[in-house]
């Protein structure tokens, strides 16, 4: 059965995950986490990737970016990943792959989502019960969207910037927005449609980027689906549409 094409449209945020490989571990000290922080900085100047937001945890990564063309993602984390791999594979004496064959992915409506998603990204580590504060933890963006630490890897979104007209403003308001829980829906609309390879937004925004790939972005379901509710109701996943949180 052929792969569902991926939903990528340049100029627009696209959350990503990448995992280890069976959920193994891919990050074993420090050093591992800055050489591979170093190779996605590298990768994304080479390949035109603007990362906004990003967390790396034990087994899996997480990043919050918007691609210059529809070829930036796959080129900027197969670059990364060999990179990282190789340096995994002579430093650790090991040999074979270490991450997840296809890396998912979901177009973010920004108006409505990016602020969520990347609060959701920043907010892994304190899920998962690692750390109390986001800030606490060392390996995500969360220290240089809330203006803690300068961190050369971040490129502003336009709807960061907006937050305050001084980078010590945008800085303060990025940080009062984790005074406030994540939604339940806001977080499982993020789950769905990344692990689906979906759309996150409202119906308009689907609309629109229907009409600029000019193809179906609805998963249709196969014999294994028939079953399935997102079956019984016409076929089509269904997507929740959440207010934004500023």
């Amino acid at each position: 059965m052929a792969r569902f094409p991926r939903i990528i449209v340049p100029g627009q945020a696209l959350h990503i995950i990448q995992r280890g490989n069976n959920r193994q571990a891919c990050f074993f000290a420090d050093d591992d986490y800055r050489y591979y922080l170093d190779s996605l900085m590298e990768a994304a100047t080479r390949f035109g990737g603007f990362v906004h937001a990003y967390v790396l945890m034990t087994n899996h990564v997480h990043l919050l970016l918007t691609p210059e063309s529809p070829e930036t993602p796959s080129m900027l984390l197969q670059s990364v990943g060999r990179r990282y791999v190789r340096y995994i594979n002579q430093a650790y004496r090991r040999s074979g792959t270490l991450w997840e064959g296809r890396y998912k992915s979901a177009l973010i409506d920004s108006d409505r989502y990016l602020l969520t998603c990347s609060r959701y990204i920043e907010l892994n580590p304190v899920r998962a019960g690692m750390v109390a504060l986001p800030g606490e933890y060392r390996w995500s963006s969360f220290r240089g969207n809330g203006g803690e630490a300068a961190d050369p890897l971040l490129s502003p979104h336009p709807l960061y910037t907006a937050l305050g007209s001084s980078p010590a403003t945008r800085a303060a308001v990025y940080r009062a927005l984790f005074d406030r829980h994540l939604d339940s829906l806001d977080i499982q609309a993020i789950r769905d449609t990344t692990e689906t390879g979906v759309v996150l937004g409202n119906d308009r925004f689907k609309e629109e980027v229907k009409s600029i790939l000019r193809r179906r972005i609805e998963r249709q379901p196969h014999g294994g689906d028939r079953k399935s509710s997102n079956y019984q109701n016409g076929g089509r996943v269904r997507f929740v549409d959440c207010v934004q949180q500023l």
